[in-house]
């Protein structure tokens, strides 16, 4: 797949993922956690996840490819990096601030329902 647009759009998630679990655990949270939030936002399942760990997909095709997007990731606001994701206008790179948005509450200690969006 050819994806013009960000250097992050072709870097691995293998490569992403350990850094959002890092997060997660110095703030004494744990990888499952992380993992939740990912199957609510993108619908990959442990059997998902681990396939696309395993085989390096890059984040362009993890977003591509994820089972069932979660209709109610809109509901995610915030800032990120220094940009509203609300207002992020390319749909590639909403979602993976989406996820980092959703890491970063996690790490936080965040309830997960309120994580879900009442999801």
């Amino acid at each position: 797949m050819a994806v013009s647009g960000h250097r992050i759009f072709t870097m691995s998630f293998a490569s992403i993922y350990p850094h959002y679990v890092r997060k997660a655990e110095r703030k004494g949270h744990t990888q499952a956690e992380v993992d939740e939030v990912i199957h609510w936002l993108t619908g990959y399942d442990a059997t998902g996840l681990a396939a696309v760990l395993a085989d390096e997909v890059d984040m362009a095709t993890f977003f591509e490819q994820a089972p069932a997007f979660n209709p109610n990731a809109s509901l995610i606001t915030g800032t990120i990096c220094g940009h509203r994701v609300q207002d992020i206008e390319d749909p590639l790179m909403q979602k993976i601030r989406y996820l980092d948005l959703l890491v970063d509450e996690v790490a936080r200690g965040k309830k997960m329902s309120s994580i879900q969006r009442g999801g």
